[in-house]
């Protein structure tokens, strides 16, 4: 039976709870992940605020660990807990009792890989937004910022060992391809859509709150398109382990990319192919291979 007060015709109720619960479980988890971590990593409780320290390889372990506990509390746990309070059953809400169709797997998978060069591409152009001198101070802050999200990035990627990829699969490939898709595409976006009346609309707000909440203003475009691609594969095949999927391929690749970076098998160049001026007629080729993907599973859309 629904829960009338928080049913879909109550978008903005839905919305509240939806920030309520998410803030309560974060706040929650990592205050007891940080209690923890004294006797998981044998830090005194003096030295937590000091674990940002990139610079002591024993901070990565603990910050590996709080990412994994915040990510999981922040968008795992509530929409279970959030699809139980809005319908009383937590898979049907998030339509995770749905299996997409073998021709979309496949269509899927094939479509993150010839996508990268492209979202390389994207990155680029993003990264080279000039703003105006009266906003210097704020793009002063933006790519200060930027550094430090990219300082964090490669302290997590840079691992040599099979055990240090394991780790980054599950921490990067696995937590948020479910935990990202599950809050986005699964809660905000069906919100969104029942507030605006309207599935572009929805698809879009929550692709643009995705990409937001990272706090990277020049990652933001590429971003943004990849959360605007993963409603749309949600809305087509009405299972939401389809953009899981996605996320998973398109976030395992790079991990693993990085991986072979580390360890000298390839080059980073290849790890950034598309942004190159030399690679465009590849970057173009994958950008219609990617449209053709898009129309194909369009034209096999199964609207939810």
């Amino acid at each position: 039976m629904e829960r009338k007060a928080f049913n879909d015709d109550f978008p903005g109720a839905q919305l509240g709870m939806t920030i309520f619960v998410a803030l309560i479980s974060v706040l929650t988890f990592t205050s007891l992940a940080l209690f923890a971590a004294v006797p998981l990593f044998g830090v005194s409780s003096g030295n937590l605020f000091d674990i940002t320290n990139l610079s002591n390889p024993k901070n990565i372990p603990i910050l590996k660990y709080i990412q994994i506990i915040q990510s999981t509390s922040l968008f795992i746990i509530p929409p279970i807990i959030l699809g139980k309070i809005f319908i009383g059953n937590s898979t049907e809400y998030l339509r995770i009792n749905r299996s997409p169709m073998t021709k979309e797997i496949v269509i899927v998978f094939l479509l993150m890989i010839v996508l990268l060069p492209v979202i390389n591409l994207i990155a680029e152009l993003n990264s080279m937004i000039k703003f105006p001198e009266f906003m210097s101070s704020i793009e002063h802050y933006l790519q200060k910022t930027e550094k430090e999200a990219e300082a964090i990035t490669e302290a997590f990627l840079k691992v040599t060992t099979m055990k240090g990829l394991c780790l980054n699969l599950f921490m990067i490939g696995v937590i948020p391809a479910i935990g990202e898709e599950f809050f986005f595409r699964g809660v905000l976006q069906r919100i969104l859509t029942n507030w605006t009346r309207n599935k572009h609309w929805g698809i879009i707000i929550a692709a643009f709150i995705f990409s937001l909440i990272h706090m990277q203003f020049y990652g933001f475009f590429p971003r943004f398109l990849l959360g605007a691609m993963f409603g749309y594969l949600f809305v087509w095949s009405g299972s939401l382990w389809l953009p899981i999927m996605a996320h998973f391929v398109f976030n395992t690749m790079q991990v693993i990319a990085y991986y072979l970076v580390s360890i000298n098998i390839i080059d980073e160049k290849i790890v950034n192919s598309g942004s190159s001026t030399n690679l465009l007629p590849i970057t173009f080729v994958c950008l219609l291979i990617t449209g053709l993907g898009i129309y194909k599973l369009y034209q096999n859309r199964r609207i939810v």
